[in-house]
């Protein structure tokens, strides 16, 4: 079953993107939303995710970026950290980092790489607190840079749900 995001978002998915339906199909838990590029390399399929939390007050991105690198390491491990960026500004602070890992899909193992980039909101409800909205690119390390213009994109459009969260 999908989760719900902590607060509501809106979103425009880049061209060519659709929707997966139901996210579990992504098989990835916890996932809110999920969108897939329709062609494949060798079998995988190149997904953009959307989750969230509210994290603990006390919790940095960083450490919400560790504890997400943690539990991709559950599924699949090594999973090297390749990067990893503090970005946004004191009223919207983000964080982006790229994971490189190799998982088996159906009966062939794919050498994977992951964007993700943490953005913060202020809950609707209750402004002292903040939301982390975690998006993520999942392609197959040769086809990672041709849609990571496409996730970028996405990552642009993303903005707090005003008339859903009214």
């Amino acid at each position: 079953m999908p989760m719900a995001l902590p607060v509501p978002i809106e979103f425009r998915l880049p061209e060519g993107w659709l929707p997966a339906a139901p996210p579990e199909g992504v098989d990835v838990p916890g996932v809110a939303f999920a969108a897939v590029r329709p062609d494949t390399d060798g079998g995988f399929t190149a997904n953009i995710t959307v989750s969230g939390e509210v994290p603990k007050d006390s919790a940095t991105l960083a450490e919400l970026a560790d504890e997400s690198a943690q539990r991709l390491r559950e599924s699949v491990d090594p999973v090297v950290v390749a990067g990893r960026r503090e970005v946004g500004n004191a009223e919207a602070p983000a964080l982006t980092q790229r994971l490189i890992f190799s998982a088996v899909v159906g009966d062939v193992r794919h050498d994977l790489v992951q964007s993700q980039v943490f953005l913060t909101f202020a809950d609707v409800r209750d402004p002292r607190r903040r939301a982390v909205i975690r998006l993520a690119l999942t392609a197959t390390a040769a086809q990672h840079d041709e849609v990571l213009g496409d996730f970028q994109e996405f990552v642009r459009t993303v903005r707090p749900d005003t008339v859903a969260g009214a």
